[in-house]
This record gives C-alpha cells, sequence and structure tokens, in this order.
C-alpha cells in the first residue's frame, strides 16, 4: 500500500499550507474557524432509538440516524408537495441523518389519529421494517395524541416537523443567548407532550391507603409527568428571566447605533438563500457560511461604508423556513425585534430554489408577525435574487419579469455586487448636512427638534437668538435654512 493510499484509508486531508512560515500562512477568518468547529463534531452512526424508559424527560435528546419520511399532501400541486418532502429531507440531512424513504399520502386534512390514517400507518410500519430506520419524521406539526398512536403502530420513535427544527437550532446556536432561546422552545414545546413520551410518566410516588406500599409511601404523592412538569416551568421561568436580562444589553447596543445615526440594514430570507455571503461580500468580513439550512442562528452585525465615505451597519439575522414552529418565533423574538428598528430590509432569495416565490410569501408572514408584535411599520425593503450563476436560467427570465424591482447577484462570483451597492445607497437616508442658523428664543420647539434630531457643534447665546452649527437630517436643514445668518458686510471705508 503506497503513502497516498494509507492518507486516503484514514480518511488524511493534508494541509496544503504546510511547510509555510507562519507569516506567509493567511490568518483563518471567524466563519473558517466555527465552521471547523461545527465540523469536528458529528453524530456516531449505530446507536439505538428504540423507545425505552426516560427518567429525566429534560434530558431526552433526538438521536436520528436512519429516518423514513412521511407528509400529507392536503393542498397544492404534486410538485409542491414534492418540494416540501425535498425540504424536510435536507433538514433531516442536517440534523445529522440518512433519508432512507419518504411516503405522501393524499388527504383532506390530516388524520385525527395517526396523522396519515390507520391503513397508511401499517403501509409506513413495513417500510420501517423493509428500511431498518429507526426513525419516522412527519412533515407537519403532530399532537400529543397522533405523536402516540403513531408510535405504537410503527414501533420506532416519531419526530415530527417542529421537533426537527428544534433539534438543527439546539446543533448549531453557539452564543449565550442562542442557548438560551432554542433551550426556552424546547421547553415549550415539550411541555404539553409528555404524555407522548413514556409509558412510565405516569407512576406515582405515594400511593392510597391499602396500596401495600408499606409505611411512608401511603398518600397522593406527585406523579413523575407532574414532577417533570414543574420542573420544565421552573426551567422555563428561570429562561425566560435570563432572555430577558440579555435583550436589555441588546436594546442597549441597538440604541447607541440609533442615536450615532448610522443607516441600519437587516438581512432576511429562507434559510439558506446566502444571506451569509451577501453580508461577507459586502463588508469582506468572515462570518460563518455554510450550505446547510439555518447555518446562521445568532445575529451578526457588521459596519461597513460606500465609496463616499457614509457608513452604514449590516446585521445577518437566521433564516425562516415554511411553517417556522411559532415556539422559535417567540424564542427569537428579542432577535427578530431587529427587523422592526431597521432603515432598510434586504430580503435575500434563492435564485435557485425549484419554489422562490413561495420562499418569499413565508419570510413576508413571518416579518409581518414580527412588525405586528412589535407595533412597528414595515420598513422598506430591497429584493435581492442571490445564487444566479447556478440558477435556472428560465426561472431568471421568469423571476425577472415578476420581480421587476429586485436586484439580481451571485455574492460567489460577485456579479451585480456593485449595482447592488448602488442602490442600496439611494434607498438609505441621505447624509447629515452641517448648517449654520440662527434660531429665534420664540423657537424652542425647533431647538429641541435639533438635539433630539441632530448634533449641535457649536452654540452661542446673540442677542435675538442662538446662533448654532449643527449636523441635521436634510429634511430639519431645509426647515433651518429660513433661519440662516445675515452675512456679515464690511465696514465703509472712511
Amino acid at each position: 500500500m503506497t503513502k497516498s493510499h494509507e492518507a486516503d484509508d484514514l480518511n488524511i486531508i493534508e494541509d496544503p499550507d504546510a511547510g509555510q512560515t507562519g507569516a506567509d500562512r493567511a490568518e483563518p477568518t471567524s466563519g473558517e474557524m466555527a465552521l471547523q468547529e461545527r465540523a469536528s463534531l458529528r453524530r456516531v452512526a449505530g446507536l439505538s432509538t428504540e423507545l425505552t424508559d426516560v427518567t429525566e424527560v429534560e434530558q431526552r435528546q433526538l438521536r436520528l440516524e436512519r429516518v423514513v419520511l412521511v407528509g400529507v399532501w392536503t393542498s397544492g400541486t404534486a410538485e409542491q408537495a414534492e418540494i416540501s418532502m425535498a425540504e424536510l429531507a435536507a433538514l433531516a440531512e442536517t440534523a445529522g441523518s440518512t433519508v432512507l424513504d419518504a411516503l405522501i399520502q393524499r388527504r383532506d386534512k390530516p388524520d385525527p389519529a395517526t396523522y396519515i390514517g390507520s391503513g397508511k400507518a401499517q403501509e409506513l410500519r413495513e417500510v420501517v421494517l423493509a428500511t431498518g430506520a429507526d426513525t419516522v419524521i412527519c412533515d407537519g406539526q403532530l399532537s400529543p395524541a397522533q405523536l402516540n398512536t403513531l408510535e405504537k403502530v410503527v414501533k420506532v420513535k416519531v419526530v415530527d416537523r417542529t421537533a426537527l427544527i428544534l433539534d438543527i437550532f439546539a446543533q448549531h446556536a453557539s452564543s449565550r443567548e442562542g442557548k438560551a432561546q432554542v433551550e426556552f422552545a424546547q421547553m415549550q414545546y415539550m411541555l404539553p407532550r409528555l404524555r407522548g413520551w413514556g409509558e412510565s410518566l405516569s407512576r406515582q410516588g405515594g400511593g392510597a391507603g391499602g396500596s401495600g406500599g408499606g409505611v411512608g409511601t401511603r398518600g397522593p404523592g406527585e406523579t413523575k409527568i407532574e414532577t417533570d412538569r414543574r420542573r420544565i416551568r421552573d426551567r422555563m421561568a428561570k429562561l425566560r428571566g435570563e432572555i430577558k436580562e440579555m435583550k436589555k444589553s441588546r436594546d442597549t447596543k441597538r440604541g447607541q447605533r440609533l442615536r450615532t445615526g448610522v443607516p441600519s440594514v437587516v438581512i432576511v430570507g429562507y434559510t439558506n438563500a446566502g444571506k451569509s455571503s451577501v453580508l461577507n461580500a459586502l463588508t469582506g468580513s468572515g462570518v460563518l457560511v455554510e450550505n446547510a439550512l439555518f447555518a446562521t442562528l445568532d445575529p451578526t452585525t457588521r459596519r461597513t461604508e460606500f465609496d463616499d465615505g457614509r457608513e452604514l451597519v449590516l446585521t445577518d439575522t437566521v433564516g425562516f423556513v415554511r411553517h417556522l414552529p411559532t415556539q422559535l418565533v417567540e424564542a427569537f423574538r428579542s432577535t427578530l425585534e431587529e427587523v422592526a428598528s431597521a432603515d432598510l430590509l434586504l430580503h435575500v432569495v434563492d435564485g435557485a430554489d425549484p419554489a422562490p416565490i413561495e420562499q418569499i410569501k413565508a419570510v413576508n408572514d413571518v416579518i409581518a408577525e414580527v412588525l405586528r408584535e412589535n407595533e412597528a411599520d414595515a420598513p422598506p425593503e430591497l429584493l435581492v435574487v442571490n445564487k444566479i450563476d447556478v440558477a435556472d436560467p428560465v426561472m431568471l427570465t421568469q423571476l425577472r419579469g415578476v420581480l421587476r424591482n429586485a436586484s439580481f447577484i451571485s455574492a460567489h462570483t460577485g456579479e451585480g455586487m456593485d449595482e447592488l451597492r448602488t442602490r442600496l445607497g439611494e434607498m438609505l437616508p441621505s447624509p447629515e448636512v452641517e448648517i449654520t442658523a440662527l434660531v429665534p428664543y420664540s423657537r424652542g420647539d425647533l431647538m429641541a427638534q435639533v438635539h433630539s434630531d441632530g448634533t449641535i457643534l457649536e452654540s452661542t447665546h446673540e442677542e435675538t437668538g442662538t446662533l448654532i452649527v449643527a449636523k441635521v437630517p436634510s429634511s430639519l436643514a431645509t426647515t433651518l435654512a429660513d433661519f440662516a445668518p445675515a452675512p456679515v458686510r464690511d465696514a465703509d471705508p472712511a
């Protein structure tokens, strides 16, 4: 066996920078380091996921290895149903599982007992036996009764779409706030579903008289499920307080940015649409970029400037998805509040996706919910169709006809980025104007507006008013132009 073959068998990747000095080797970006850290931890294949008794429900974790997907097609076309299942497969693979098979059941509405109907459930059991799957993932949010009933039929663990997304979030969250938000969402999801996580949860610590438990065991006691519910509620209350405290810090930083007058651009979009790539292309930063769903959970803020020297702040947010769990929207409310305070929304769309219009609708639904909860008006929005270098030309032609005001770019190749920067400069608030004005003492309201909306550089009290030199928005500068001081005339020569 040659040395190269040995390297292949050991899965060794030779370092191209080997032998170079520290000065020659480029330092890895923060995104590259985060990607290496994420890749260094992989799930171990072959672990059992049979339904067994669980003593601590809070500690129960999803272990997905070999899965079968199942969905209920209630509306839309067959192509849309297949796209939804393909997205579920991508979610499952992102969670670390191997997809073995997928089934779609055409129904008017999901079956209230088994989600897919008793006959289809038996067929699903046969598929599970034939493929050796250990988990079934359903493309929808199942009730506790549906989870329990379907698990009894297929005799392996059943996971719904919400639990799968929560599991991905738990894997990818890295900041303290992100971890707390994900854990809170998991607890909120788990609380009403404890009954479906094992029959042992109904056992009691005590018992009625004559039960034979002996001295010290009589009395009503507290059932296992009651204990777990109490612990989860206590943990949720603690997490809610921690998130509230972290929200204060985020609000303080946001308030500082607003006071500086630097325009704020928030990047939103469907998961894996290329939001982080667009942020890197606009700012030259090295945040994590990965071809996976929900690669970015923790918001990243970077400052950059236009060619004319104007500054702007860009914030990369968590990606959205169809039927985003309500628990996540509530848990990530403090993060999503960045949307409500933005001067401009940069809505990134995956041009290579087979259904980009559906993506836009799903993102707009979440944004509308966030704005409604914050009682805020919708900020201006700029649609950006990304990945045009790998998109279907026919689809791009259709999108250009439907999305006439959108910018078409490739963050990977840089195509269209100059045009995007130009449009950003046109849509963002104009820079502050430096003015000199003599404001009469009777116009205290005008001085208050200068203090709140602008920055006073110099101020002196004259006989007829306050002489100020200030930087103010262009709209206020127009008003103050009426109070420009009269030019000083040169004295006549004697």
